[in-house]
């Protein structure tokens, strides 16, 4: 397979993920925080669905002084109030059909069962449908779930919705030469990826599989490899193995792969740093996901394709990314894309870091994300390119 153009990889990510978007399902709206809206969200009832007052106050009818002849509360119904009468209010209590007016507590006088004061020309309710009607369409198909979503929807009525879930996401970590604790000797590496996919996996919207955060490191064998694989298989939508995407003497993985069915659906991206990567596509709509293995590789295979691998498996669109401005010359990569590491102002500019190397972690650690210097081009100071954020601690991406 040809190595890919950054854009064409992603595209072709989200298309085949798309294709096996994960069936929806309903949910208790206090358990649908991150999923994605699977229908679209429409009122159930009118808001607000009565007419209700937006100060404290007393709602009056005719000319005053008025004589006080009741009070209503909220969740309360409403009396009637005659001409020449006020009915005190509370915020959200629902008004008398006939009132002319309200006047706020602040600017009433009460005198025995008599008040006075001065009403506004601002209408001080809020009409039945004022927010939304019956039927309205509050929120579109594929929008992520916020709690501003949740909120509205508990707000007209709705108990579940229709979600599509988080995908569930396994890790793998290849590579007899990674140590898993402590500090490395005798010619290991203390893996960064195992405890560092998780949470970027967490923050770009996926959910980590039980037993999965992570697991490794798989022994240098082509058993253990398929025999990992097929474990994660079994309990995630996608699967993130670190290392072996080469084929040197102890790289696994296409063979793994080739054992196990699976077709490719990105086989190298033309991209730096993260070189090669790649997406495989399993029966039942399972990917595997081959990071490379140095640290920074593996990050920006990660916002290369999981990220559109997520979007089309939640039925989310791709969306566009957002711009930032240069604030000094960042040398391009010849025929590949360049990922750089920048961290941004709050001005919009992007400034470039140090320690950027694909086996270095120091950079992205000073980042807020990756601006994409295009192919065949370099960045210069003052140009708006392309901008793809990190994501943030809480965060989905």
């Amino acid at each position: 397979m040809t190595a890919l153009d950054w854009d064409i990889a992603r595209d072709n990510t989200y298309a085949a993920a798309a294709n096996a978007a994960l069936y929806p399902l309903h949910c208790k709206i206090s358990e649908a925080d991150g999923t994605t809206l699977a229908a679209p969200l429409t009122a159930l009832t009118p808001m607000p669905p009565f007419t209700t007052s937006s100060v404290d106050g007393y709602a009056v009818r005719g000319s005053g002084p008025w004589t006080l002849s009741g009070r209503v509360l909220a969740g309360e119904i409403a009396p009637s109030i005659a001409d020449g009468c006020a009915v005190e209010v509370a915020t959200g209590a629902m008004v008398p059909a006939e009132l002319d007016n309200i006047i706020r507590t602040e600017n009433a006088t009460i005198e025995g069962d008599k008040v006075h004061g001065q009403t506004r020309t601002k209408k001080e309710w809020r009409e039945v449908g004022e927010e939304f009607a019956s039927g309205d369409l509050l929120v579109s198909q594929g929008v992520p779930i916020t709690p501003a979503v949740i909120g509205v929807a508990a707000a007209c009525g709705y108990d579940t919705i229709e979600v599509r879930p988080k995908p569930r996401a396994a890790v793998l970590v290849f590579g007899d030469e990674l140590a898993s604790s402590g500090v490395p000797e005798n010619g290991q590496i203390r893996d960064s990826l195992g405890p560092l996919l998780p949470s970027l996996l967490r923050g770009v919207g996926a959910t980590i599989a039980p037993g999965f955060s992570p697991r490794g490191p798989i022994e240098d064998t082509l058993e253990a490899h398929v025999s990992g694989l097929r474990a994660a298989l079994d309990d995630a939508d996608i699967v993130c193995t670190t290392g072996g995407t080469m084929h040197g003497p102890v790289d696994y993985l296409h063979e793994a792969l080739k054992e196990l069915g699976a077709e490719y659906v990105v086989n190298t991206v033309t991209v730096r740093p993260a070189f090669p990567m790649l997406l495989a596509s399993l029966p039942g709509g399972r990917f595997v996901v081959g990071l490379p293995g140095n640290p920074q590789s593996a990050v920006v295979a990660v916002m290369t394709l999981v990220l559109p691998l997520l979007a089309g498996l939640s039925g989310r669109a791709l969306g566009t990314m957002p711009r930032v401005r240069l604030a000094a010359d960042i040398p391009g990569r010849g025929s590949d894309t360049h990922l750089a590491l920048v961290s941004v102002d709050v001005d919009g500019n992007a400034h470039p870091v140090s320690h950027v190397g694909s086996s270095m972690l120091r950079g992205l650690a000073a980042s807020d994300g990756f601006a994409v210097i295009e192919a065949n081009t370099d960045g210069s100071a003052g140009d708006m390119v392309r901008y793809l954020p990190l994501p943030v601690p809480g965060g989905a991406g």
